[in-house]
């Protein structure tokens, strides 16, 4: 048995959780009386999410819709970043909403300096979206975590492959 622990450090929205997700917020829309004849719709386009509607109100209500289904379905709504509201076609408004894969070069740095200035006997390295963290101790990977977890960062993390 190997005698470093590592484990990685991702940011990644489940693809097929996100499908599902956007197919109940979908199907609660379609059923409810104050969407009635109205053009309100949610569309999954490469990596980003289209929400259309008549208003700013009802863009809203459809935005809530589906963070109530996102939440139930356990995807963060951490890895959504939302553009400017803008008018489209036939007299509706548009707003696109970015998801966030994997983690970009500023917060991976951020996270390997708090790593590095927890004086916890760990090393962590950057690999292209994620983070490899190494150390002896599983004890020092778990206050890790536990560090990663409380710090503010504005992505979702999630710990794999844990060796």
């Amino acid at each position: 048995m190997s005698s470093e622990s590592s484990f990685d450090i991702v940011s990644k929205v489940d693809m097929q959780e996100l499908t599902n997700a956007v197919n109940q917020a979908t199907r609660e829309i379609e059923t409810r009386f104050d969407f009635k004849n109205t053009k309100s719709s949610i569309t999954i386009e490469k990596e980003e999410l289209v929400i259309i509607s008549d208003d700013d109100f009802k863009l809203q209500n459809v935005i809530d819709i589906l963070h109530s289904k996102m939440a139930k379905r356990g995807i963060p709504l951490k890895n959504l970043e939302y553009s400017k509201v803008e008018s489209g076609s036939s007299a509706t408004v548009r707003q696109r909403a970015k998801l966030k894969q994997g983690i970009d070069q500023e917060n991976a740095k951020k996270m390997n300096i708090l790593i590095r200035d927890s004086k916890l006997k760990v090393k962590s390295q950057i690999q292209g979206d994620q983070l490899r963290v190494t150390g002896k101790s599983k004890d020092d990977l778990q206050q890790v975590m536990a560090l990663l977890r409380g710090a503010n960062l504005p992505l979702d993390l999630q710990f794999t492959n844990f060796k």
